[in-house]
C-alpha cells in the first residue's frame, strides 16, 4: 500500500484511485518520487470527508465547497469512447470545478499528441467556440503546444461543460502546476523549459478566454500559501510542503 501523510482517509482515497484509468497504484507510478497523482491524492484527499474546510481556490470565486472527489469522471453526452477524467472534482452550489494536477510532466520532452477521434457537439460551437477553434486549429496544424498538453485540457473542458450544463452551474478548469528547481534525482530542471511552460499557459488562457468553461492556471506554491493561512490546514500544509518540496 502506498504511504500517505497522517490524518488522511486512506481507504476512501484508495477507492477513488481504483477508478483511475491510469491505474497509478497498480502500475507503481504512484510511488514515484515525481508522481503528480501522489501529490494530488495527499493534498486533496484530506478534504474527502470534510469538504467544507476546503477554501475557494485562488482565482476561483465559487463559494462554499460541498463535495470533493478524487479521480472525477466528466462524461461526454454520449455512450462509448474514452471519457475525460480530472484529478479532482469540486462542487459548490454555483460551480463545478475540475482540477488537473501537473508536477514534472511539463518539463519532460514533449510527446506528439492529437485527437484520436474528433469530439464534437453542435452546442459546443456556441458555448465553447474558443476551445472548439483551438481544437480545429490543432488538428489542422495551425497551432501547437509542447509543454502544455492542450489536447487533454480541451477534452477535459468539454467534459466539465457537459456535467456543469446538466447541473445548471458554471464550469471551471483549474490547471494546478509546480515549477520545480530540480528533478527528484537532484538534476536541475531546465529554466528554459519552465519559461516555455509559462508562455504556453498564458497562450492557452488567452485563446480560450470568454468560453463557458473558465480556465484558471494556479501554482501549487500559491495554493499552499493560501492553505497555510488557515489554522485548520496549517499542519496538513506543512506536511505537504515537507514531503513534496512545494
Amino acid at each position: 500500500m502506498p504511504e500517505f501523510l497522517p490524518d488522511l482517509p486512506v481507504e476512501g482515497i484508495l477507492e477513488c484511485l481504483k477508478r483511475s484509468p491510469g491505474h497509478e497504484i497498480r502500475t507503481g507510478k504512484f510511488d514515484s518520487p515525481e508522481s503528480s497523482a501522489a501529490l494530488v491524492a495527499n493534498a486533496f484527499g484530506w478534504f474527502l470527508n470534510r469538504p467544507k474546510l476546503l477554501p475557494p481556490l485562488p482565482g476561483v470565486p465559487a463559494g462554499q465547497v460541498e463535495t470533493v472527489t478524487l479521480e472525477a469522471e466528466m462524461r461526454y453526452p454520449w455512450k462509448g469512447g474514452r471519457q475525460p477524467w480530472l484529478d479532482v472534482g469540486i462542487e459548490t452550489s454555483t460551480t463545478l470545478i475540475g482540477v488537473q494536477g501537473r508536477r514534472y510532466e511539463p518539463f519532460r520532452p514533449g510527446k506528439a499528441l492529437g485527437f484520436s477521434e474528433i469530439i464534437d457537439r453542435p452546442e459546443w460551437r456556441q458555448t465553447m467556440p474558443a476551445y472548439t477553434k483551438m481544437r480545429d486549429d490543432l488538428v489542422a496544424g495551425k497551432v501547437d503546444f509542447d509543454a502544455v498538453n492542450a489536447v487533454e485540457l480541451i477534452k477535459q473542458a468539454y467534459g466539465i461543460q457537459t456535467r456543469a450544463e446538466k447541473r445548471a452551474v458554471g464550469g471551471v478548469l483549474v490547471y494546478l502546476y509546480t515549477e520545480p528547481k530540480s528533478w527528484a534525482s537532484g538534476k536541475p530542471v531546465d529554466p528554459a523549459r519552465i519559461e516555455q511552460h509559462r508562455k504556453e499557459m498564458a497562450k492557452f488562457a488567452r485563446m480560450v478566454a470568454g468560453d463557458a468553461v473558465v480556465f484558471v492556471p494556479l501554482r501549487w506554491r500559491d495554493l499552499m500559501d493560501q492553505w497555510g493561512k488557515q489554522p485548520a490546514l496549517q499542519a496538513h500544509t506543512a506536511a505537504l510542503r515537507e514531503r513534496f518540496a512545494i
